[in-house]
């Protein structure tokens, strides 16, 4: 069975969590001060998510990063090599309280991301909706929520779209990175913050 890890113990992180606990699907949360202050939380989700060190959640077969722009270079460094393994890159460049974007030079923050994770297949996916929206049930409307997904690589873009199917979610592929990424980077994108649904 793929085994998940999320770095990044935040809204965004939380509720990634919450969206696999609903489903009994496990996974290691991890955040820069360690395991044990995590204890409260990951019991308050259910017993399938456990708190492990970054290096531990690092090791996972697919790992979901959901960390505040300015602490990404330090949370991805000295991990061990990602070996083709498949990351999800849940990030925006901005950050609170002030919401100011980061000046990124006119290049898409998962251009800049994926400088930071070599070795590694890159998906985005999982960055544009609120947090509040996605620890929610994903079925609550009479559809499916729509969550979308772009990358590089065929495969690792299957089993992400695999994922969010199984969580219930509604998944639409973007296409690349260049062109995907760019359409739900907030901010700049048209399609953050917007809570599609899908009816069948």
């Amino acid at each position: 069975m793929t085994s998940i890890g999320i770095i990044g113990a935040g809204n965004i992180g939380r509720a990634i969590a919450a969206t696999l606990a609903r489903k009994g699907i496990a996974a290691t949360l991890s955040n820069s001060r360690g395991p044990e202050t995590l204890a409260e939380l990951v019991a308050s989700l259910g017993p399938s998510i456990t708190a492990g060190t970054r290096a531990e959640a690092a090791a996972k077969d697919i790992v979901f990063v959901a960390v505040n722009w300015s602490k990404l270079p330090a949370a991805m460094a000295g991990l061990p090599d990602w070996n083709s393994r498949i990351v999800v890159d849940a990030n925006n460049p901005i950050e609170a309280p002030l919401f100011q974007p980061i000046d990124l030079g006119g290049r898409t923050s998962s251009a800049v991301f994926a400088g930071m994770v070599p070795g590694a297949r890159l998906v985005k996916a999982f960055n544009h909706l609120l947090a509040a929206v996605l620890a929610g049930d994903p079925t609550s409307e009479g559809g499916r929520r729509v969550l979308f997904y772009s990358g590089d690589d065929a495969a690792a873009k299957a089993e992400v779209g695999a994922l969010i199917d199984r969580l219930g979610y509604f998944g639409i592929d973007l296409g690349d990175l260049a062109i995907g990424s760019r359409l739900v980077q907030f901010p700049g994108g048209p399609l953050p913050a917007h809570n599609f649904v899908k009816f069948d």
